[in-house]
């Protein structure tokens, strides 16, 4: 049985029991959050790895538009969080920057940043992942993956969101060093896909809004939304990113990411 098949069964194993329990709270479990959230996080299991091209648009408060164009990669590791690689191709200015992340279930995650024009690889400290990732509305933190271990949760209620009902929870960072306080988080009721989430800084105010759209399904059984857009409600500005030639199963492995990738990734 390849890995890919493997992984669809377990999570469609795992689904079917998180739904029947859910079910069966009656809607007043006080892990319902916690629940949802597994749900939810089942749709990112099983791609074993994928490659896609990745447009970044950077909004100003104007409505003036710089657009970046990246190679975005990840690998699943099923006992862990997923590894990526995102490398700038364009404009000249950014190309071969590249930013190499290891999501991690419990402890801090680990990222480094590659400067072409300094030829060192660059580890990023925990304290400094809530800063902006290169002029972007996405910080450091949004470009790891959200592992469902990395919060506490809460169940806040449902609300119509686009043309269906969503769950909404509440999930507050265990990390000291996140830049947020809390985010609340918009789940499609019928497939789980995540369609919004509010961030909170750390003064508990309403920072930033993540939208995610037209969502794609691969290889019958994989999701990826088309495009995700944040919006920074304090200083006007806003931040896109566009995906495009999405594969799975290309056939990556952990050298395709190291230190040492990110130094030939230009």
């Amino acid at each position: 049985m390849s890995q890919s098949i493997y992984f669809y069964f377990r999570r469609t194993i795992a689904l079917l029991v998180l739904t029947i329990t859910l079910i069966l709270s009656g809607g007043i479990s006080a892990n319902k959050g916690l629940e949802i959230a597994k749900l939810s996080d089942k749709n990112n299991d099983g791609y074993g790895d994928s490659s896609s091209s990745m447009t970044m648009q950077l909004i100003n408060r104007k409505g003036d538009v710089v657009e970046r164009k990246l190679a975005f990669k990840r690998l699943e590791v099923p006992e862990d969080g997923d590894k990526s690689i995102a490398v700038f191709e364009s404009p000249r200015d950014v190309k071969g920057v590249a930013i190499l992340s290891y999501a991690h279930k419990v402890k801090s995650d680990d990222q480094w940043l590659y400067l072409p024009a300094l030829k060192r690889v660059k580890r990023i400290a925990s304290k400094n992942k809530s800063g902006p990732f290169l002029g972007s509305e996405f910080s450091f933190e949004d470009f790891s993956f959200q592992e469902v271990e990395k919060y506490e949760y809460s169940f806040t209620g449902e609300e119509a969101c686009k043309d269906s009902m969503c769950f909404v929870i509440e999930r507050r960072p265990l990390d000291l060093y996140s830049g947020y306080t809390k985010q609340l988080v918009w789940i499609d009721k019928e497939n789980y896909l995540v369609q919004k989430i509010y961030h909170y800084d750390r003064k508990s105010f309403h920072l930033k809004t993540q939208t995610f759209e037209d969502y794609r399904l691969y290889q019958d059984f994989f999701w990826q939304p088309k495009k995700i857009k944040m919006i920074n409600h304090q200083n006007g500005k806003s931040s896109i990113l566009l995906f495009e030639d999405v594969r799975l199963n290309t056939g990556f492995t952990d050298k395709d990411f190291s230190q040492n990738s990110l130094r030939r990734s230009r």
